[in-house]
């Protein structure tokens, strides 16, 4: 099973900050338990299944892996609101619990936030065209 490594290196590598935000992927076939094998392996044939529809893996196996290190508890349901509906102090409250409840439970233990395409500037420039007009 696949495992993320997170803030670690090896006697061959040097850090200054102590590998803050450095991340890999180890192999390990006896790692996990029967049941976790099984969860990714199901994720595993629902990626090929839809690998030409869907092409980013959504990490899901970091995901797993994360939530499992930071038991935060289950995600509040989604709220429902209609377009016609006023949006009330409740809604607003549960939709914040679900964002915080999400990336809590999938924040490294060193800080930041893994994801499968870690580049600092590479969504960076869609928003600054977004937010500012791009010429």
């Amino acid at each position: 099973m696949w495992k993320l490594k997170i803030a670690e290196g090896g006697p061959e590598l040097v850090s200054l900050n102590n590998f803050i935000g450095r991340q890999h992927w180890e192999f390990d076939p006896d790692a996990g338990t029967p049941e976790e094998r099984a969860e990714v392996e199901r994720m595993r044939e629902e990626f090929k299944k839809n690998r030409f529809h869907k092409k980013q893996s959504a990490d899901l196996l970091m995901r797993m892996q994360l939530r499992k290190e930071n038991p935060c508890g289950p995600i509040p349901p989604p709220v429902q609101v209609k377009e016609t509906e006023v949006i009330t102090e409740e809604a607003v409250i549960t939709t914040l619990k679900r964002a915080l409840s999400f990336f809590s439970s999938i924040q490294a233990h060193d800080g930041h936030w893994p994801v499968e395409s870690a580049g600092p500037l590479f969504f960076l420039q869609p928003m600054v065209c977004i937010f500012k007009p791009c010429f």
